[in-house]
């Protein structure tokens, strides 16, 4: 599955745990093919959760090769991912940089929780940073993507043989 990933920043009046109001700008991501059709599903979305004016600010594209929700958590975390392949011509190796958001509640779950979305991986790799993400929510393309990627992560996590299944369904 190979999705684009917008980052969109809305700006909106939000009340705070202390009651009062105040304007926030927080960043959400949808899953969209063009940054119009990234506007118009941001416009969307936000207007199920907010009841006054809201303003985008910016849209541009993430940097997120995979979105990995988990349950029972409520935060996202930005994960490199080092992935380490050995070049034959040169007799080196050579590191090769992606970025992860996944859902936890803490970073060392999310170090967790990366760990078992890379349990399968056929390469070396390694998580040199994880970094707690400003993203508030992510919106998929499909309703239920993100449930289906939850229990796609799941079944990898404990090497069930139905992940192959599952990931065909993905895509």
């Amino acid at each position: 599955m190979s999705a684009t990933w917008y980052e969109c920043k809305v700006k909106y009046r939000k009340i705070d745990e202390t009651g009062k109001q105040k304007v926030v700008t927080e960043p959400y991501l949808v899953d969209a093919v063009s940054y119009t059709e990234a506007e118009k599903r941001i416009n969307e979305e936000m207007a199920l959760y907010v009841t006054e004016e809201f303003m985008i600010t910016n849209i541009k594209v993430a940097n997120f090769a995979e979105i990995h929700p988990f349950e029972n958590s409520d935060r996202w975390f930005k994960s490199k991912i080092s992935l380490v392949a050995f070049d034959e011509e040169s007799g080196k190796e050579r590191k090769t940089n992606m970025y992860f958001l996944v859902q936890a509640n803490d970073v060392k779950e999310a170090f967790d929780n990366s760990n078992a979305v890379l349990v399968n991986t056929t390469s070396d790799y390694s998580i040199p940073a994880i970094s707690e993400s400003p993203i508030m929510d992510v919106f998929p393309y499909f309703d239920g993507e993100l449930e289906k990627l939850e229990e796609f992560n799941k079944l990898k996590a404990v090497k069930e043989p139905i992940v192959e299944e599952l990931k065909e369904e993905l895509v």
